[in-house]
């Protein structure tokens, strides 16, 4: 059974290129993992109205390979706020450069806290 598709827009989308890949052309599970993580730092960012670092990650699987050339759409939904933190839900999709189908790839929760000039937790903003 196939996922249901993302709503909404990705945070980032980006094309899967040659250095991202090992040498059989899969790209590195390191590099989508770093693509979620500025995905869901903009997010946290947003939220945070300012500075915001990742603290964990959770629940990372590998559905599908990603391979050079592939368009990858990262997706980050906000899905909790603390005091100071931040819960927020990724899931990253590929697709064939010359193809219509879309698959998750993987998912994974994100847990950034909000920081000072000093990289201090601080509290988060209320929200209007």
């Amino acid at each position: 059974m196939a996922d249901p598709l993302p709503t909404g827009e990705p945070a980032i989308r980006i094309t899967a290129m040659p250095a991202d890949a090992n040498p059989a052309g899969d790209i590195f599970g390191g590099w989508l993992m770093a693509q979620m993580d500025m995905a869901a730092g903009i997010v946290a960012a947003r939220r945070a109205k300012g500075r915001a670092a990742t603290i964990a990650v959770e629940g990372m699987t590998f559905h599908h390979p990603v391979h050079v050339g592939d368009e990858v759409s990262v997706y980050a939904h906000l899905t909790k706020a603390g005091r100071t933190s931040m819960t927020i839900d990724v899931e990253t999709w590929r697709r064939a450069r010359t193809g219509e189908d879309r698959q998750k790839v993987t998912q994974a929760k994100f847990f950034f806290v909000a920081i000072d000039d000093e990289r201090k937790p601080r509290p988060l903003p209320q929200t209007d």
